[in-house]
Order: C-alpha cells, then structure tokens, then sequence
C-alpha cells in the first residue's frame, strides 16, 4: 500500500473544515432558527417540492437527501458509501485532486494528451505544472512509459482518461494498473464515458490501490448532464478529504430530488441504442467521399476525419446541426468529433452530409 498522506498539502491534512449546526446536531429536526434563512417556503412546482416536507428550496439541501441519493449511486457502482463523493460535475472533483495535492508554484500533474481539457485548465488556476504526453499516433495507445519518463519528485497527480476523449479508444486495464502500481502518486482514472464501453471498467481498482481515483458521471448514460452530479471514488480518506475541503452544500436540492428520481429509472435500453447507433454510423460513415477514416469507439461519440473539416462543420451548422471541430488538436488533425443523437437525429446527418458531397 502507499503513503497517501504524505501526498496531501499540509495545509489540507491540517484543515479544520466548515460545519454546519445541522451536522453537528443529531437529533430529529424541528423548528429551524440555526442557518439565517427565509422561513416561508419559496412556490417551487416540481414534484421534488414537496411543502412542509425534506424538499423545500427556502431551506439549504438536507444531508439525509444527499446521503440518499449518496447511498443509491453507491448500490449502483457496488462501492461503498464512504468511498463515494457526489460532486458538483466531474469539474468539481477534478478540481479537489489540485487543491487537496498540489502545491501551487511547485507541484505538476501528468497527462494525456489529446484529452478532456479541462485537467489542464484546472492546473492552470491552481497554478500547477502541466505535462503533456502525446498519445501514440493514430491507434492512440496509452504510452505508459513516456508517462512515467515525466514523473519527478514533485509529480502528484496523472490524469488518465478512458474511454478516452476526443478519441473514444478505452484503454487496457491492464496498461492502467502499471501506471497505478509504478506511480507514487494520485493516478486519476475519467470513466465518463464507461457506460458505453464493451471494455471493462477500472474501478474495482479502487480496492486494490490507495492511489486510484475513478471519476464517473450522471451527465452521460443517465441524461443528466443539466443536473451537473459528478462522482469520485476511491479510499475512505481521499473520499474524507473531497468532502472537507468542497463548498458546503455543493449539491441543490432540487438537484438532488430530481436525480433521486431519475436514478430508479433502468437506463439499459437508451444505453443500449446510443452503442447500436453508435456502431450503425461508424458503419455508414467511411462510404461518404469526404470521409477518411472513422476510429473505433467505446463511448458515445465517434472521432471522424475529414477532407476538409472546417468547410464539413460549417455545412452542418447551416443545417442546424452542431459538432465539435477537434482538427486544431495535436493527433486529431482534419476530425471532427460527432455525438450519437437519436436514430431521427442520426439520420439528419447523414442526410446532411450526401447534401454537403452533392
């Protein structure tokens, strides 16, 4: 096992964090005078509002509902609770590994490249050191010794995503547990796109190493994306520590009811056709004249290059249908990236690209 908290900040390990009365009080709640708030209940129509109840939004979100919708995701993922962090997005996790491990002005974190940009981002407000390592060209192989050649005595954290985006390629477990096993650090492992993948997951990985933090989401395969709930699971002190050093309350309440109820949805069969029409496109995709190469895909995007990839965009935005041009980014050089939509959307563009060739 590895010295995890020789990794924290001193400042962090130190930390005596905020606390609410209402974590402090163990009681059965009654009349509420303790957090300075409006005591009438804000008209609220959703049926997550419920007056007089656990739900109303004039009061700040209850910890029983964030620990029940903690303790569902948690049956969900077969972790237990005190290895689960909800989080405000997958942003908001990403951002605590910066802030609990590396020191500003000093420290840097390792990662792929090309991936999620906003690992670099938050380097960059954290001031810490960013260190790129180019995939390999074309297959987009995980290059586990170059990435370990950039690792030093002040390397904290490797970010690692997989499946990976813009590329969509899921990387060998097998490649991620050397980095996890030969890396002193954090090793973060990004599975937002999990769900969609015909390769296994990583995070039984979570049992094995102390170093391993798997990020996942509810913005992807559960339809979430407008709730902005990310998850971050690892040991019970990492996850102690996510939770000390977040902003109180960083989950609403409306949030958490709706995702309470989304959550006892069976989402298979949506899953299920996103990869269906996923693989349908990637099909199709390589007949049309302006298409060179389609790469393989475990997540619910396909990386596509093309002739003339910005002269492509413009024409499906002219058509009302917006992808991201990635042909600026190192490796991805002439691709567009293309979200799977529903079979009617799907169709759309295909229809929309024989009318950009004609």
């Amino acid at each position: 096992m590895k010295d995890i908290k020789r990794l924290v900040r001193a400042n962090i390990a130190a930390l005596t964090p905020y606390s609410t009365a209402r974590d402090e009080y163990k009681g059965s709640l009654g009349i509420l005078l303790d957090a300075n708030e409006n005591p009438y209940d804000a008209p609220y129509s959703d049926k997550g509002s419920q007056a007089g109840g656990a739900y109303v939004i004039n009061r700040y979100p209850s910890t029983s509902l964030k620990e029940a919708v903690r303790g569902k995701v948690a049956a969900l993922k077969g972790v237990a609770p005190q290895r689960l962090f909800l989080g405000n997005g997958s942003d908001e996790a990403i951002d605590l590994c910066y802030r609990v491990f590396c020191e500003p002005g000093r420290d840097n974190a390792v990662m792929i490249a090309p991936s999620y940009g906003m690992y670099s981002v938050c380097a960059d407000i954290n001031n810490v050191g960013c260190r790129m390592v180019l995939l390999e060209p074309e297959t987009f192989a995980l290059p586990v010794e170059r990435l370990l050649a950039q690792v030093d005595a002040n390397t904290k954290l490797m970010f690692i995503c997989s499946p990976n985006n813009p590329t969509g390629n899921a990387f060998d477990v097998a490649d991620i547990e050397l980095l996890a096993d030969a890396f002193d650090g954090i090793l973060v492992v990004d599975e937002a796109y999990v769900d969609f993948s015909s390769k296994p997951g990583v995070l039984p990985l979570i049992e094995k190493y102390d170093n391993v933090i798997v990020l996942q989401t509810l913005s992807k395969a559960w339809g979430l994306a407008g709730l902005r709930i990310g998850l971050a699971m690892s040991n019970p002190y990492i996850i102690s520590l996510f939770r000390q050093v977040k902003y109180p309350y960083n989950i609403g309440t409306d949030t958490l009811a709706l995702a309470l109820d989304r959550l006892k949805a069976d989402i298979t069969p949506q899953v299920e056709e996103i990869i269906s029409e996923r693989d349908r496109l990637a099909e199709l995709l390589p007949a049309y004249k302006c298409v060179r190469k389609v790469y393989p895909s475990d997540a619910n995007f396909l990386l596509v290059k093309v002739d003339d990839p910005r002269g492509l965009y413009n024409a499906l935005i002219e058509g009302g249908l917006i992808v991201r041009d990635r042909s600026s980014v190192a490796l991805c050089e002439g691709c567009l990236r293309i979200t799977i939509g529903t079979p009617s959307e799907n169709e759309k563009l295909l229809k929309a690209i024989e009318t950009y060739e004609s």
